[in-house]
């Protein structure tokens, strides 16, 4: 079973870094996958990022997602300073969510359209 899930990491990360090499273009869903960081050099998303329900933490810094990002029921702890939203951003049942009111994360990330908390 461990083998299996270190294969499947493994794929995860081949579909990010692929992503990458395409340019960044188009929606990155990683819902329900088991990652729990995203690699440094993940920096644009020119489309939409799912991250609802894995076990992320952090963000890379200097992230940009052009549209909604969504890291509901993940771990997720803090963001970056200078993470860009250009969509909403979703934190629903995540520690950050509970630390923070929608009104202070909305100050976090100051150009998203909208913060669900």
């Amino acid at each position: 079973k461990e083998v299996r899930q270190q294969n499947y990491e493994l794929v995860i990360q081949r579909k990010i870094q692929q992503y990458i090499k395409n340019g960044s273009k188009g929606d990155l869903d990683l819902s329900n996958t088991p990652i729990t960081s995203l690699p440094d050099n993940l920096t644009n998303v020119v489309g939409k990022l799912y991250l609802h329900g894995t076990q992320i933490t952090s963000l890379p810094d200097n992230l940009k997602v052009d549209g909604n990002l969504n890291l509901s029921n993940t771990l997720i702890t803090n963001l970056p300073k200078n993470l860009k939203v250009g969509g909403y951003l979703d934190l629903r049942d995540t520690p950050i969510s509970k630390q923070y009111s929608a009104r202070e994360l909305r100050t976090m990330v100051p150009k998203c359209y909208g913060v669900y908390a």
